[in-house]
């Protein structure tokens, strides 16, 4: 998952302190789409992912209000996000630094969407103003000490499973598999499988502690950011954000994915959902540090694992000019960018 540290929103006539922070998942992967700077494809394919969501059970987005008793670590020390030991680079290497991403008017969405349900469309011009932006995702490092210093349990651990791609699975583990999803195959319910055991409870993240936290809901990543005296963007800043300034790209840095032959980021290579050859330098997921930042500083913010975001998902969206968009006031769903390791040419890359 991805996190966005303390926006500081500067405009002419105010300089308050916002707080914001952006988280992915890599357990409900979506696909990406043009205007969330991934690139076109023909077809209307689906990868099924939505098939794994649990807000049939009543149990998901129940309220954005965290009435949790989870203390906002920024009201006790408010200037420790500022200081020398919190930009120390430690163990994980993801720290607290920041990168202000500048306000101003943008295009965001396409009016060329590949797949209509994504509600990418129409382009239009948003409006926003500047906020600050951590450099890296969150670390499953960084996600140990919201849990330790709050006892805290996620969804998945509650619900006592999570979806986890079936080639990932050892043969132990899928052993005591019972069901898949009908549209996506690949995606099995795995009893077990946490943010501390990605794969499955014969799994752990020992070695993985600079790698981004998955398996984590919407109101575990909204519970972190106000720990951290942080919260999740708005779309329209994601994808500002994302955009690194550049305007109808399909791509962060611009339309080839490969600029002299460099990747710019983690997705998959090979046969999906066989074999992921790694081609990029990893195979499945990769350190929060492991590709160039965008134009903006921030690193991964393209594949890699999927990101929340603050506002409703919604497919109807208005031409005209937007300012400091927050979304509609309800919805089913939340949204989700950036795409993650899983999108590939050959399926679900959009």
């Amino acid at each position: 998952m991805y996190c966005a540290d303390v926006e500081k929103v500067i405009t002419m006539k105010e300089n308050k302190l916002w707080f914001i922070v952006y988280m992915g998942l890599c357990l409900f992967t979506l696909c990406v789409s043009s205007d969330q700077c991934g690139a076109p494809q023909e077809s209307e394919s689906t990868c099924g992912c939505a098939s794994t969501s649990r807000k049939s059970s009543g149990n998901a987005f129940q309220s954005d209000e965290l009435g949790d008793g989870i203390e906002d670590i920024s009201k006790e020390a408010p200037n420790f996000k500022y200081s020398q030991d919190a930009n120390a680079v430690k163990d994980s290497l993801q720290t607290h630094q920041m990168v202000e991403i500048p306000g101003g008017k943008f295009i965001m969405g396409t009016n060329n969407p590949v797949f209509h349900a994504d509600g990418e469309h129409p382009a239009r011009w948003v409006e926003i103003r500047a906020f600050f932006m951590d450099i890296y995702e969150v670390t499953n490092a960084e996600f140990e000490r919201f849990v330790k210093a709050n006892s805290y349990k996620t969804e998945a651990e509650k619900f006592g499973d999570s979806f986890v791609l079936d080639g990932e699975l050892s043969e132990a583990v899928k052993a005591t598999v019972e069901n898949a999803v009908a549209a996506a195959p690949w995606w099995v319910p795995v009893k077990g499988a946490d943010w501390k055991h990605p794969e499955g409870p014969n799994s752990d993240i020992a070695d993985r502690m600079d790698h981004p936290v998955v398996h984590v809901s919407w109101n575990d990543a909204a519970k972190f950011c106000k720990w951290m005296g942080k919260r999740l963007p708005t779309e329209a800043e994601w994808e500002r954000a994302c955009r690194a300034g550049k305007q109808e790209r399909l791509f962060s840095w611009g339309n080839k994915f490969t600029p002299n032959n460099v990747y710019r980021a983690n997705i998959w290579q090979g046969s999906f959902p066989e074999q992921d050859t790694g081609e990029d330098g990893w195979a499945g997921r990769c350190p929060v540090t492991a590709f160039p930042p965008n134009g903006y500083g921030l690193h991964n913010i393209l594949g890699n694992v999927w990101e929340w975001t603050a506002d409703w998902w919604e497919v109807s969206h208005s031409p005209s000019l937007q300012t400091n968009p927050q979304g509609p006031r309800s919805g089913d769903d939340k949204v989700k960018k950036g795409g993650s390791y899983m999108c590939t040419k050959e399926y679900c890359y959009r």
